[in-house]
């Protein structure tokens, strides 16, 4: 039962997007399959979230073959709130779409390329080894590849360019890294890898060197400083239901596997990396905030504060402390929630008033105030405004810097937090409060069916908005169960001997 718990996160979307593609030509029935694989996957993540919580670590071997010669899956306390996480955001998704995205888009396979996307998540969060983390990697590219560029807008096959030929050169980064470890090591299992690195017999010198083309390749990913342009130019192309689910956790998948190799293996020279670390996060959160103060579109800012955001993740792997690994893990479950949610209000606001430009766009305030009051908490959430889930993750990583005296990044990170609430203020003063510039009779009265199609549109965001409130003003279980995850994540033999059974 225990190894087919792990399982059930990766079998659920993959059985789910084979039985949809027996019924391609019935988009009903593919929306339908695809709700019952996100409620399985919901509930599925809830199971093997419990159970790690209560008996540690699991693992299973896929084809039974022993560690570390085969395939292994492995479920901590941190992959296994990544995956619940990205299954709540899926169904979010998953809902607006059915009224959010138009019909010929769905029909071209939609619903299948979203649910192998959530089997990506799912097995990079869940493999124990470097190639397997390749391989779902690439699970993913494809399927975002596909999703930005369907529906052949020029936009959006020039975005999808962009975003396949950066990440390709991401991927020869990490293929090349892998390389240097397996030849100097001899293995590709994470958790042998763990052992044979801090044994006498390692070489530190390639070992740093495959370290640094892992950064590159995952800092890609992630959209680090300076390796972010490809985000901003790609995420705001393709409709917002398509990306909502990829802003919200494709880049945190990416921060996800740094914290992982960064805690676990490259952990022989961080004279080296955490300085580098500290470095890259302050200018990944001054970049990203002041590309989203410049913007005068809805999508653009929030792609760019995607980018600042990563830098508070990475400011936890750069304090490197208990506090400031927890506080990464919790601001990675509260940005994928946030981002999604608000990348679904502006698909709302642009479907009821056909534009994403600020300029254009306002008095919603008054027409729409629930949708108003949903973008307040999911704006302050982001910006980190007490006790909104935001306040929580900044808290811990600047309590975490103050501890070991990196001032610096600290207040790097607390002015940041100042501009994001700069631009939020931006998002609601000309889309929600100013007075619509030009205003249009027709659009202004709905008939009873878009009113209809505008209650399911606003079901998925409610919901989100729903978790966003229960991390913030509910935070001390999440808390406390990333402060267990950090400790997972720093007390290496715990996974080392889950995994090799020693």
């Amino acid at each position: 039962m225990n190894h087919l718990l792990i399982m059930l996160p990766i079998l659920i979307p993959l059985y789910g997007a084979i039985l949809s593609l027996f019924f391609w030509r019935s988009v009903r029935a593919q929306q339908v399959i695809g709700i019952l694989a996100q409620v399985c996957l919901l509930i599925a993540s809830f199971m093997l979230l419990f159970d790690i919580n209560e008996n540690g670590i699991r693992t299973t071997q896929v084809g039974s073959w022993p560690a570390p010669f085969g395939i292994t899956l492995v479920a901590d306390l941190f992959s296994a709130m990544i995956v619940i996480t990205g299954s709540i955001t899926g169904m979010a998704v998953y809902l607006f779409s059915i009224k959010g995205l138009d019909k010929a888009r769905q029909t071209f396979g939609y619903y299948p390329v979203l649910l192998v996307l959530q089997l990506g998540v799912s097995g990079a969060c869940l493999t124990g080894d470097l190639f397997n983390l390749f391989v779902w990697f690439e699970v993913l590219l494809i399927c975002c590849f596909v999703l930005i560029a369907l529906g052949g807008t020029k936009p959006q096959l020039e975005g999808a360019i962009k975003y396949v030929t950066i990440n390709f050169l991401a991927t020869n980064f990490l293929l090349v890294g892998i390389g240097v470890v397996y030849g100097t090591l001899g293995s590709l299992n994470l958790a042998e890898l763990a052992v044979l690195v801090r044994t006498p017999a390692a070489h530190p010198a390639l070992i740093n060197m495959a370290g640094m083309f892992f950064l590159i390749a995952f800092g890609i990913k992630a959209a680090i400083f300076p390796l972010f342009f490809w985000l901003p130019a790609s995420y705001h192309t393709p409709p917002i239901a398509i990306s909502a689910f990829i802003a919200g956790i494709i880049t945190k998948v990416g921060m996800y596997a740094l914290i992982r190799l960064f805690t676990l293996v490259f952990v022989t020279d961080q004279d080296l990396t955490i300085p580098l670390f500290t470095v890259l996060a302050g200018f990944t959160m001054v970049i990203g905030v002041l590309g989203a103060a410049s913007q005068n579109d809805f999508r653009k800012i929030l792609s760019f504060h995607i980018v600042s955001q990563i830098g508070y993740m990475l400011m936890g792997l750069a304090l490197f402390t208990p506090l400031a690994i927890a506080g990464s893990i919790y601001f990675i479950i509260h940005n994928i929630m946030v981002k999604t949610n608000l990348f679904l209000i502006s698909g709302v606001v642009a479907h009821r008033h056909g534009t994403f430009a600020l300029k254009k766009l306002g008095g919603l305030y008054l027409q729409q105030p629930l949708l108003s009051v949903l973008f307040f908490i999911s704006a302050f959430s982001l910006a980190g405004i007490p006790p909104f889930s935001g306040f929580w993750g900044k808290f811990m990583l600047a309590k975490a810097g103050f501890e070991i005296d990196s001032f610096v990044i600290v207040l790097v990170s607390l002015a940041v937090s100042l501009m994001t609430i700069f631009s939020m203020t931006k998002i609601w003063n000309e889309v929600f409060w100013k007075k619509k510039p030009v205003v249009d009779p027709l659009l202004e009265v709905m008939t009873e069916q878009e009113q209809r199609h505008n209650r399911l549109l606003h079901l998925p965001v409610v919901i989100m908005t729903v978790f966003i409130l229960f991390i913030g003003l509910y935070a001390e279980p999440v808390v406390a169960m990333a402060q267990l995850a950090a400790e997972q994540l720093l007390n290496s033999e715990l996974y080392i001997n889950a995994v090799l059974k020693r």
